[in-house]
């Protein structure tokens, strides 16, 4: 490659120095078109079959498309087949139009007629080749060439739309695309475009759509932008067009060009799921959808299951959604950094404790419950990650919310076990180290028996606690009186001998719900200038929080040993 970019000419763009889109914004959707089963389906290794496609149709409507390009029925017998099925088997919705892609070539357009007899709406789309580099290297004409093979193919289209509507009740509408608009020169396009509309007799009330494809993209997305303006503002009969696009991915910019045609002036945006496509594939209408979601903008069309959408193309399509790709990815809405799990740990309790009707979670551009999708995953456990984690992993899958003093230790356990085996946590490993670190802690100190009762004194009340410990193979009777449950335990811990450790803060909070719900509590101790934790599950708060005492002080005892 040292060389070899020399052979490469740079794409020229265009002048328009009073373009408008950049201070555009875009607030409603576009008219959306599914071309899956057209131009997803010929880039395809294996081409779907006919249940195949059947099921990526009534996919396509349950979403939401109105618009839907079922093939080029001309090409083969396997493309008209499904047009025959979706008609014959009455399977398309009477507010859904079917799309057929056609060549301005006269034998194929005649055989397209045959194929929608019978259809209710349907889009002829038809197209021939505009590029400079097309006209001088495949068809070795002039723009007028060009021009007359799209009239030509325009004429006949009209008049067998006459022949079919005259003795049935078929909608038709057409659309025209130069195919690559990208090279061809803007005042080329916008004449060619205008010439069509009115060879089809397009007015306001019976628009044609005009649809510009960046058919190879050929330039950044500024560049198209001002392509696709260009012509928004120059066609004579603008008012008679419907302005659709067609994007591809060759740069891998897709979705921003896209986008900035829509600013630019498009009324309508050709795409496929997930982006498939010949070469790099298509503009992704799902990604497209999704951020017109993230704005704040209703995208007209759903993606509740989006788990469900992703299956369904792959089943059908035999391509994979990759892990990263937006939105649908299975690992889009997880974060293994510490910074961002902290982050997104802390949003979620904002929204939660303020009852926000905004999602306001950082590195969380919407909400995956939006999708379908689980918060389980959202967080995952890795030796990048930190306090926060795994602290939401633990409320999130298990219901317990410790207290964000506590997160710095337990995060520090959790970080020590994934570099110990070298990969992610699953959320039950990380429930099974706070289990054995905090829950399952019985040594050296063990509480056999205890009880709480209220003594009624004259100067209030006091409250007195009971019981027996094992230490050392030993069993001792413990009592204390204390203002308090805990005041009592500590005063009862110290008669024998437990004076160093001083209590400094507690929470709890119950951990399942009904009447067989237990209580947590989270205890802070100071030991020697040095603080622990510990853990105490009961049915009653008072002893919960007895036993949360003694697992910090077992704790310590044993980080002393």
């Amino acid at each position: 490659m040292n060389q070899g970019y020399k052979k490469y000419k740079p794409f020229r763009p265009i002048s328009l120095p009073d373009r408008t889109w950049p201070d555009k914004v875009i607030t409603k959707a576009p008219v959306w078109c599914s071309v899956d089963l057209r131009d997803g389906n010929q880039a395809l290794v294996n081409p779907m079959n006919l249940e195949q496609k059947l099921e990526f149709f009534q996919l396509l409507c349950d979403i939401g498309f109105k618009e839907i390009e079922v093939g080029f029925p001309s090409a083969s017998d396997t493309e008209y087949e499904i047009l025959r099925a979706l008609i014959e088997q009455d399977l398309i919705p009477d507010d859904v139009t079917v799309q057929v892609l056609v060549q301005a070539r006269e034998h194929l357009i005649r055989k397209t007629f045959e194929a929608i007899d019978g259809a209710k709406n349907v889009i002829v789309h038809f197209y021939n080749s505009t590029s400079t580099l097309q006209r001088k290297v495949v068809f070795e004409t002039d723009m007028q060439g060009v021009i007359d093979i799209a009239v030509s193919g325009a004429k006949l289209i009209r008049e067998l739309t006459e022949e079919i509507t005259a003795k049935s009740d078929i909608n038709i509408r057409y659309e025209y695309s130069p195919e690559s608009f990208s090279g061809t020169e803007v005042e080329n396009s916008v004449l060619i475009c205008d010439r069509i509309l009115e060879e089809l007799g397009a007015t306001p009330e019976n628009k044609v759509i005009i649809n510009l494809p960046n058919t190879v993209e050929m330039s950044t997305p500024n560049t198209y932008a001002d392509q696709v303006e260009y012509c928004h503002r120059n066609m004579k009969h603008r008012d008679c067009a419907v302005l659709s696009i067609h994007p591809h991915n060759d740069r891998g910019t897709c979705t921003a060009a896209t986008e900035l045609g829509i600013m630019a002036g498009a009324d309508r945006v050709e795409g496929t799921l997930f982006g498939n496509g010949e070469r790099t594939g298509n503009a992704d209408i799902m990604n497209l959808a999704m951020n017109l979601y993230s704005q704040g903008v209703d995208p007209e069309l759903d993606f509740t299951h989006m788990n469900h959408v992703r299956e369904v193309y792959e089943e059908c399509t035999q391509m994979k959604v990759h892990q990263r790709h937006p939105y649908a990815g299975e690992l889009v809405f997880t974060a293994f950094s510490g910074s961002h799990q902290d982050a997104i740990n802390k949003g979620i309790n904002y929204i939660n404790k303020e009852n926000s009707p905004y999602w306001e979670v950082p590195y969380l551009p919407i909400d995956p419950a939006d999708l379908g999708r689980q918060y389980e995953p959202i967080i995952r456990i890795n030796s990048q990650s930190g306090k926060g984690g795994a602290a939401f992993v633990m409320r999130q899958s298990f219901g317990y919310d410790l207290p964000k003093a506590m997160h710095p230790e337990f995060g520090a356990l959790v970080k020590h076990a994934c570099d110990s085996c070298g990969r992610e946590l699953t959320a039950g490993e990380v429930f099974d180290i706070f289990k054995r670190e905090y829950l399952d802690v019985s040594e050296p100190y063990h509480l056999l028996t205890y009880k709480f009762f209220t003594e009624k004194t004259d100067n209030g009340q006091v409250e007195d606690f009971e019981g027996t410990i094992r230490y050392d193979h030993n069993t001792q009777a413990v009592s204390g009186k204390g203002n308090g449950p805990i005041d009592a335990f500590f005063n009862a811990l110290s008669g024998i001998g437990l004076t160093e450790y001083e209590f400094v803060s507690y929470s709890e909070h119950a951990v399942s719900g009904g009447a067989d719900s237990k209580a947590v509590s989270y205890i802070q101790l100071r030991h020697k200038g040095e603080i622990v934790f510990g853990v105490g599950m009961d049915s009653n708060i008072s002893i919960a929080s007895v036993k949360g005492i003694i697992c910090a002080i077992n704790r310590c005892e044993k980080r002393g040993e």
